[in-house]
């Protein structure tokens, strides 16, 4: 997920482990930026954009509210991928939490 768009929804970082996300990212997530089957670099883990849409959970709903729902599922967060996505592992690896992501 978006480190901006978590940190607006949740409004204090010790509550963004409630999404249940892996990896929050300063990056462009939209499908323009990293269309399906993009090859990320982290650390030395290699990951790839699938095309399985994320759009929360009644969990996210519950913790964040019906208003963070609509925004991360209307059609321009669908469109930027607000609620983030899902990728496949490649290659493992470790990532830290200052590690550069690459487009391979």
């Amino acid at each position: 997920m978006n480190a901006r768009v978590i940190a607006l929804v949740a409004r204090n970082r010790e509550r963004w482990p409630l999404t249940g996300d892996q990896l929050y990212v300063d990056l462009d997530l939209s499908p323009d930026n990293l269309p399906v089957g993009t090859q990320l670099a982290l650390g030395s883990a290699i990951i790839e954009v699938t095309d399985h849409l994320h759009t929360g959970c009644a969990k996210f709903t519950h913790r964040f509210g019906s208003d963070a729902i609509r925004f991360v599922n209307s059609p321009a967060g669908r469109a930027l991928r607000l609620r983030g996505m899902y990728a496949r592992v490649v290659e493992p690896g470790r990532v830290g939490a200052s590690d550069t992501i690459r487009k391979l």
